[in-house]
């Protein structure tokens, strides 16, 4: 909260605006502030039109819930601006994040054909009284999420109320919660309709999806990728893990949400297809002093490590995984290589830091030596007077 001579502006960072009222007129002022929507999209062709796109918009609610909607007003209607939706029962207030031809892009991208699909209607620009209304229901959204976990704990329902979405004119909610698994909350909604007089609507969600809804910062230092920009969750298992050669361990293999981190994902890929291109080495590699053994591998540099003393990793010597698969095709034949010794031993990562092999002192003063001084002085018989050249 912040103020400003008689108006107080208030960051709402889960519906990407900024309110601003007025205490004077009590009236309120909402602006779209794109760098605080998460899982936003980028108009990349911003400035571009196309007539079968014209009336297309995509809306955004609280948190990740968007659609699409058409443009059956009459108005003109831009990014930022405050609108009535059509709903399931009376009408939502959203904010427009995205318009011209990138919304049919996005709407292929999600299977939906923009010339057949059946989508719901953009009635008005919001008016101050709409705004009003909306920001009242947004106010009621926290004190109701903690009564609506109060009573699901009363009835002893195993499930947790993770969020509550009030719609634009305040008759309906939606409350997310979670739940490991099926959990029968027709009670629940009888108590709910009771205790909060508003139509009900429950929407169960994910682990990830909750942790997408809350936000917050990774180990890495960055914004959560599911607040970020995941949409979708794909599954995710132990194997990816074990491709990438990490340690198996719970608590560094998972997020906030207590579940296995999205981004064991990102690499995957790419281990497999380096991994296609290294041998299985299941025995030693023969040579003719002595048998080397596998002691570590280097799957992005596909380069395998051995040494002559099983399961040391001292005096290890490195080989690419096109020589290990040349000299398994030799053992095979009978033929043992000379020697792995030949070969000079690995060099350990060098890691060097932006400002080099400088000295941690660099940005320290010099300090004047008074020895110079007096050298010259008594080198010239008095102060002031300034030393001869030598000539050569």
């Amino acid at each position: 909260m912040e103020n400003r001579d008689n108006e107080t502006i208030k960051f709402d960072c889960s519906r990407g605006c900024t309110v601003t009222r007025e205490s004077e007129t009590g009236e309120y002022d909402c602006e779209y502030r794109q760098g605080c929507c998460k899982l936003e999209s980028y108009n990349w062709l911003k400035g571009v039109t196309q007539e079968q796109y014209k009336d297309l918009f995509e809306v955004r609610f609280k948190n990740t819930r968007k659609g699409i909607y058409v443009n059956a007003s009459g108005q003109g209607i831009k990014t930022g601006d405050l609108v009535i939706v059509e709903a399931a029962n009376g009408h939502d207030l959203g904010i427009v994040t995205l318009e011209g031809p990138v919304v049919g892009r996005q709407m292929k991208c999600k299977g939906v054909d923009p010339e057949t699909a059946t989508l719901k209607k953009i009635y008005r620009r919001a008016k101050p009284f709409d705004i009003a209304k909306w920001q009242e229901a947004i106010a009621r959204e926290q004190d109701t999420m903690i009564q609506a976990r109060r009573i699901a704990a009363e009835l002893g329902l195993d499930m947790k109320i993770g969020d509550v979405e009030f719609q634009g004119d305040g008759t309906k909610a939606i409350f997310y919660y979670i739940a490991d698994g099926r959990v029968d909350f027709r009670q629940l909604i009888k108590v709910y309709a009771e205790e909060f007089r508003i139509r009900i609507e429950m929407k169960q969600i994910g682990a990830r999806q909750e942790a997408g809804l809350i936000g917050g910062l990774g180990v890495c230092g960055r914004e959560l990728c599911c607040a970020n920009y995941i949409t979708n969750f794909q599954s995710i298992s132990t194997s990816a893990a074990r491709v990438q050669d990490l340690s198996l361990n719970p608590q560094k293999l998972a997020g906030q949400c207590g579940k296995l981190k999205c981004c064991l994902n990102y690499e995957v890929a790419n281990y497999m297809d380096a991994q296609s291109r290294i041998p299985k080495v299941t025995e030693p590699l023969e040579f003719e002093d002595g048998p080397a053994y596998l002691v570590k591998t280097d799957i992005l540099q596909e380069t395998m490590y051995f040494s002559y003393e099983k399961g040391s990793l001292t005096n290890v010597y490195p080989l690419k995984a096109y020589e290990v698969r040349e000299i398994i095709m030799m053992n095979r034949n009978g033929e043992k290589p000379e020697s792995l010794k030949n070969d000079p031993e690995p060099i350990g990562p060098q890691f060097i830091s932006a400002v080099g092999d400088d000295s941690i002192t660099r940005f320290d003063k010099p300090k004047k030596s008074k020895n110079k001084n007096r050298n010259r002085n008594g080198r010239n018989g008095g102060k002031g007077q300034r030393p001869s050249k030598e000539r050569s």
